[in-house]
């Protein structure tokens, strides 16, 4: 058996390698053709563009794991069926439990490998991509002047008859000027020279024997025409010069460990509990005050400021992948950390004191009505938001948690209802492998992006929004390998005549006895 095993991981090792690169690759050269011009248009160095696809490929292979999973599965287990290896097996009195072991335990540990992936290496990798497409977006795109074409400069719109390349000269200029709201300009040049300024930053364009038609809103039937030897003219900011910012990461969802977010889910929880419970001591003291008892008046219930921790002693290992693939980010915070004189505790972060309008019922006066001062509309309805506000963001980072494991779990799905499908169509060739690998895999991930989205906005819980394609694959897999353990024979065609039949069988029409 152990040979036997050996044999089974041999098979499936080659295709789910191949699966696993063609896939990233194809992926990544979609990338690639999205960003390469944006990129190159920046006039950015190659080491920063080779960054950006570096750091790409960790999201990419998030996706192409459990699809290589999936393809090396069914390819490996329908060629053993091509080459009537399978029948051999259940011959000599192998079962489909045997055959599927090797398989389950590999699945296991991919699904180990890729939670830690997607966990701690994933999150970091987001991180630092998304600041650094905020330091190129940052950027402008190097300025090149088109001939006998209109270049925006906003606010200027320049043309030129004639660009000759390398020294900046230009022949026959015309520059609209939109700088000024209620004036407009033309200005008419026999020649120019561009060159940036000492920073490279903002372009100076020196004008040579022209005039400047010139006018002016408030004077519709006038335009004022100035001629002029030199002129000089400075757009500012028209080549940025790229800069990195190594120190402030944003940190959304994506960028969150499980750790993370499970403190990010508790803070949030105690947030909806402190509203609901200002929002239920208004009523309270409205009702006390409609019945004309004296009471002191409310005040805006503290902030909880008991430490949250979760994980305990794997927050360790987090702070080591963190300064590995973080490393600019944690000398940050080592040094941001001086001694400083002692001062008051603050609360943990969090919204302030929800602001309780004093509504205490005033004794009358003689000859007077009792005053019923009620809570006000804008009180209840913040309490209301910051409730249904901190249950939303908690269910935003519980579906970023569940997400994780779910594609981790989709490894181990995937196996059950691969070797379900290869055994039951055993010559469904690379049909099957394409066609059902790209049937399953995109009914996995529209069911888990549709159920990111509701659950995001609160219509269904997270945990059933996130498992349930996991647990519809896995049904179907651990139904199909039932199955197929009781109906197995070596007579049966299991081609894709006999799939296409059997997926189409339910919807034929009976005839009716005669």
């Amino acid at each position: 058996m152990r040979l036997l095993r050996r044999y089974i991981l041999r098979s499936l090792t080659g295709p789910f390698l191949f699966s696993l690169g063609a896939c990233t690759g194809l992926l990544l050269v979609n990338q690639l053709a999205r960003r390469l011009g944006d990129l190159v248009g920046k006039d950015l160095p190659w080491q920063v563009i080779a960054e950006v696809l570096g750091l790409s490929i960790p999201f990419i292979i998030a996706l192409t794991l459990p699809m290589a999973v999936l393809v090396a599965i069914l390819y490996g287990y329908s060629q053993l069926g091509q080459d009537s290896e399978i029948t051999a097996m259940r011959a000599t009195g192998v079962s489909v439990l045997q055959m599927l072991r090797p398989a389950l335990i590999a699945g296991v540990l991919l699904t180990g490998v890729n939670f830690l992936f997607v966990d701690q290496i994933l999150p970091r990798t987001n991180a630092r991509l998304g600041n650094l497409q905020s330091d190129i977006g940052q950027k402008k795109p190097a300025f090149q002047m088109r001939e006998q074409a209109v270049n925006a400069l906003y606010p200027y719109f320049i043309r030129a008859a004639r660009v000759f390349p390398g020294s900046g000269r230009m022949r026959d200029v015309e520059i609209f000027d939109f700088s000024l709201s209620d004036t407009r300009r033309v200005i008419y040049a026999d020649s120019g020279l561009m060159s940036f300024d000492t920073k490279g930053t903002d372009l100076i364009l020196l004008l040579y024997q022209g005039r400047v038609h010139e006018y002016k809103r408030e004077s519709a039937s006038q335009i004022q025409i100035t001629r002029f030897t030199l002129n000089n003219i400075r757009v500012k900011n028209v080549q940025n010069l790229f800069e990195r910012d190594t120190i402030n990461f944003h940190r959304g969802d994506r960028e969150m460990t499980t750790c993370e977010m499970m403190d990010r889910v508790t803070t949030s929880r105690r947030q909806a509990a402190r509203a609901a419970a200002t929002r239920v001591d208004l009523a309270r003291q409205d009702l006390r005050t409609m019945m004309h008892l004296t009471q002191p008046a409310l005040t805006g219930r503290p902030t909880d400021t008991t430490a949250i921790h979760h994980c305990g002693a794997w927050r360790d290992f987090e702070t080591v992948i963190g300064r590995w693939l973080l490393p600019s980010a944690a000398q940050a915070q080592q040094a941001a950390k001086r001694p400083v004189p002692p001062r008051p505790l603050l609360p943990s972060p969090g919204p302030p004191r929800l602001p309780v309008p004093d509504t205490t019922a005033r004794a009358p006066g003689a000859g007077q009505q009792p005053a019923t001062v009620l809570s006000g509309f804008i009180d209840v309805t913040t309490t209301i938001q910051e409730e249904q506000s901190g249950y939303l963001t908690a269910d935003k980072f519980l579906v970023e948690i569940h997400k994780k494991y779910a594609i981790s779990m989709a490894c181990f799905s995937f196996v059950l209802i691969g070797v379900a499908l290869a055994l039951r169509f055993p010559r469904g060739g690379m049909g099957l492998v394409i066609g059902g690998g790209s049937a399953i895999f995109a009914i996995f991930y529209v069911g888990l992006v549709g159920g990111e989205a509701l659950a995001d906005r609160g219509f269904v819980s997270p945990a059933i929004a996130m498992w349930g394609p996991n647990v519809i694959v896995m049904a179907t897999g651990i139904i199909g390998l039932i199955r197929v353990n009781r109906e197995f024979g070596s007579t049966r065609g299991g081609d894709l005549a006999d799939l296409f039949y059997t997926l189409t069988r339910p919807f034929r029409f009976r005839r009716r006895a005669t």
